[in-house]
This record gives C-alpha cells, structure tokens and sequence, in this order.
C-alpha cells in the first residue's frame, strides 16, 4: 500500500497558495509517494492547485480527489486536466465524480440526474480527449458534440472516480483507472468495494484497477479523547446520503470517528497494516492535528507525518 497525504485543507478551513506549496514541499521531503488536493468551494481550484504544486515537486504524484462532473463541461475539465499535466511533467491523477445530489441541486442549482450513466460518459470524453487527436468528438445521451481540440506537451493522465455505490464501482472498475472512496472502514472495502471492483474489471478483461482510500489520520495519547474531538469535526458528513449508506457498509453504529484512524504510533500503525491487507493499493491520509490547544494540535500533527513517513 502506497502512502500518500492530502496537500491542502480537506474539511472547513481554507487553503492559501503559500499553504498549498507549503504543504507539496513537505509531503515531497518527507517521503510520500503521493499527495492530493480537495476541490471545495471555499478554496482553491482542484487542477489549478495541482499546476502549481507541480512547480515546486520533481517527484511526487498529484491527484484530485475529487473534481465534480456536473459543474463543467467534459473538453473543458480534460484541457484544464491535460495543461496541469503538463506543467507538473506528467505526475497528475485527475480524480472525478458526480458529487452528491444535495451539493449539485442546492449549491449550483444543476440537475443530478443519473449520475452514474453521466459519469459513465464523462470518463469516456475524458479519455478521447486526452489522446489529443486534434479533434474530440463524442455522441452520447449527455454529451453530444465535435470540436478541435489538443493541449501542448500534454501527456494522459490516469483517471479515477469517486465510487461508493454499485453501479458506480462497476463502472469504475470496467473503463477507470481506479476508485476514490471516503469513510470507508475495512469491512467495507473488504466485503463492497475491492470485489464489485474485481470483478467489474475482470469481466471485461481487465486487471483489478487501483483503490485509493481517504482516511483521517491522526496520532494522540488517548484515543477515545482523539475520537471524540474527531466527531466533533465530523458530524456534518453523517448528513450526507452518500456516506450514510457508506458507514452503514461499515457496521451497525459506524460513524466517521470510527473509520478515522486515531491513537497512538503503534495503534494506527496496526490500523493501517489492516486497511492494507483489504487489496487498499494507496492510501490518501487526511492529517488531523488533535488536540485542546494550538500548540498540542501542531504536535501532533507532526507526530502523524512522522510516523506515516516512517511507513
């Protein structure tokens, strides 16, 4: 299991561009074989935050994790896709997927219809798109058009799909690169995820693609106090329809707190050796820094680089 860390802020705090190559620069000094950024809509831009950490990274893979479909068009995600594939030399993973409905409809006020179906197609542009042909043309249900289309010095970039639910892991697993999931534990990975993956790709003759599993990560002394703090944090996710049916894969009573990797060194050490033997290929750590003050916070906040570096 490859380790990798998110690069800018995942939940409610907002991420600067001197954070964000702040936070490239450490991911790539310490080590990690990957690291990601959110697209949220009080931050940053997912790709142009990857343009940018290509600049002061030679090594480390950038991913999104993930840029919503229904907001832009397919063309103009792959050329925005491509030009930070090209300005990172070729280290980028375009991380995509439907959203939820509740931030579709309410935030943008867009239609979320058949998400799945849409996704489908949306992968499917992508791809043509990013052969760079000259010309990009699709017909299909969502998306129906022809235009002229390339990027300089762009190579193509694996992508991968937010997929929880059924229908979207089978088509993750028939025409993707592989998945990104979020609060899923181990049992959920194990019995749902990596097997409706498998065999989506093994039907259709392809190898299992990769599975990149978000957690928060943190280290601290007592973890029923770390977990506490962590539901705290959390809370609004269990509103989300989609990862209400994500912890309820999980087990009864499973909530973010539980999935969060949280205690000392050796007890999230043993945590993650377990989400690893589930066929997780990479892990994208969320760092948390718990604790009751600023400075117990940053302590610990190291304590958890340090030890996932050390992995």
């Amino acid at each position: 299991m490859r380790i990798g860390v998110f690069i800018s802020e995942v939940s409610g705090a907002q991420t600067t561009v001197e954070g964000l190559l702040d936070g490239a620069r450490e991911a790539e000094a310490l080590g990690f074989s990957s690291g990601w950024v959110p697209h949220i809509p009080w931050s940053l831009d997912g790709l142009t935050a990857l343009a940018l950490a290509g600049q002061v990274t030679e090594r480390i893979e950038l991913g999104t994790a993930v840029m919503p479909t229904y907001t832009r068009h397919p063309m103009a995600m792959a050329q925005q896709a491509l030009s930070a594939q090209a300005a990172a030399n070729g280290r980028v993973v375009l991380g995509i997927g439907p959203s939820h409905q509740s931030v579709i409809e309410n935030l943008y006020g867009l239609s979320y219809e058949r998400p799945a179906a849409h996704t489908r197609e949306y992968v499917e542009v992508c791809r043509a798109a990013f052969a760079c042909t000259g010309m990009l043309e699709y017909h299909g249900e969502f998306f129906d058009f022809a235009a002229p289309f390339t990027v300089p010095a762009a190579t193509p970039a694996p992508i991968m799909v937010a997929a929880l639910a059924p229908l979207m892991l089978r088509m993750a697993g028939e025409i993707s690169d592989g998945t990104i999931t979020y609060w899923a534990n181990e049992r959920a990975l194990d019995e749902h995820i990596v097997p409706r993956l498998s065999e989506a790709a093994a039907n259709v003759g392809r190898p299992t693609p990769r599975v990149v599993c978000g957690l928060p990560i943190g280290v601290c002394d007592d973890g029923d106090v770390g977990r506490e703090q962590a539901a705290r944090i959390f809370e609004a996710y269990t509103a989300i329809p989609t990862y209400q049916r994500m912890l309820a894969r999980g087990g009864d009573d499973n909530a973010p707190a539980d999935v969060a990797v949280i205690g000392t060194e050796e007890e999230v050490a043993a945590r993650l050796r377990s989400y690893a033997e589930t066929g997780v290929t990479d892990l994208m750590a969320a760092v948390l820094g718990l604790g009751e003050g600023a400075d117990d916070r940053q302590r610990n906040r190291q304590r958890t680089l340090a030890l996932l570096a050390s992995l």
